[in-house]
């Protein structure tokens, strides 16, 4: 199963892009992963949320492939432990998902269309984290997860 993060907007704070990448290295030997970058939206300072929501949409949509598993990082999703999450991931390889795509989307969330086109929805936590910084926290508990069904030592109960 190929992992795939899709972002809306750059990461713009150095300290977590140099985590993101060293995630990036420490998963190449457990699972094929790679981050997907939308542009962020031109002047989107003059549009509504719900404009900034829908323009956002139509470019995650335009990226998913019709037989992907797609899982959006949101507060509204269900929650678990890093074992339920590893757990998790084991049933989507079991599965045999050829592309699981995993979304983060702007500040303001997803639109209609987005919510619609997932197949679930997944929050990291109960506490509410900047989109930036979510990137960082998915990339450790995916790579924790790893971990976690390789039995390698990185996770302690």
């Amino acid at each position: 199963m190929q992992v795939v993060l899709l972002l809306t907007g750059k990461t713009s704070e150095s300290y977590l892009q140099s985590g993101i990448n060293d995630y990036e290295v420490r998963l190449k030997p457990f699972i094929q992963f790679k981050t997907e970058i939308l542009p962020g939206l031109k002047q989107a300072q003059a549009l509504s949320p719900e404009q900034v929501k829908e323009k956002e949409g139509i470019r995650i949509l335009a990226q998913l492939k019709p037989d992907d598993f797609v899982i959006l990082l949101d507060e509204k999703g269900k929650t678990g432990s890093s074992r339920e999450f590893a757990a998790m991931l084991q049933n989507l390889m079991n599965r045999s998902i050829k592309r699981c795509v995993f979304v983060v989307g702007g500040a303001f969330g997803f639109s209609p269309e987005v919510y619609k086109r997932a197949n679930e929805q997944y929050s990291l936590s109960k506490l509410t984290f900047s989109h930036q910084l979510v990137r960082l926290i998915f990339m450790e508990q995916l790579y924790r997860g790893m971990c976690i069904l390789k039995n390698h030592p990185y996770h302690n109960d």
